[in-house]
């Protein structure tokens, strides 16, 4: 499945031809719809793997920090230069979010309740002494690095990139 969520992440929701991620897999055309009632049921279990992989690098981060800047941590390694070259293993949001959109109103559903659960994963390491300030904290500061580096990934120059990269972080890590 991580072949196939790195594929989404890098050809978008509609690009990626089912025949190319049952490749990925190794399954057959009769074998896919064993596994998947349909495209969309694989773009979601796509979209879980993806949200996992950047769970567990932004969870890594805040857990090796100390506790009051873990969200210092989360920061830094969300706004990295790789993230910009190397969008496939990075967040989903930051590659599908325009197209997570236009989807259907199930599929939106599905796709809230990642969301929902990357960002309670992520509150309790947010700034703030109240966890409705900790969630505004996180929608701040997701928002604000996720246009980042979709902003970042238009510039063709690589030092202009880390310097939008660069700039956003400080600005994010002496604002709370």
């Amino acid at each position: 499945m991580k072949d196939a969520s790195r594929r989404i992440r890098t050809e978008g929701l509609t690009g990626a031809a089912v025949s190319a991620v049952m490749q990925d897999t190794g399954l057959t055309h009769g074998g896919f719809y064993k596994h998947f009632a349909s495209k969309d049921e694989l773009v979601l279990e796509s979209l879980n793997e993806a949200f996992r992989e950047i769970i567990n690098r932004l969870l890594k981060a805040a857990k090796e920090s100390r506790p009051e800047i873990a969200w210092k941590a989360i920061v830094t390694t969300y706004l990295q230069p790789e993230h910009c070259s190397q969008a496939e293993s990075w967040c989903p949001l930051t590659a599908l979010a325009p197209e997570m959109v236009r989807t259907s109103e199930e599929m939106k559903g599905r796709i809230f309740d990642e969301l929902r659960n990357y960002k309670d994963l992520m509150r309790p390491f947010m700034p703030g002494r109240r966890s409705t300030d900790k969630e505004s904290a996180f929608f701040v500061i997701f928002s604000t690095m996720i246009g980042t580096v979709q902003i970042a990934r238009l510039l063709p120059d690589p030092a202009l990139r880390e310097k939008v990269l660069a700039n956003t972080r400080d600005f994010l890590l002496r604002s709370f």
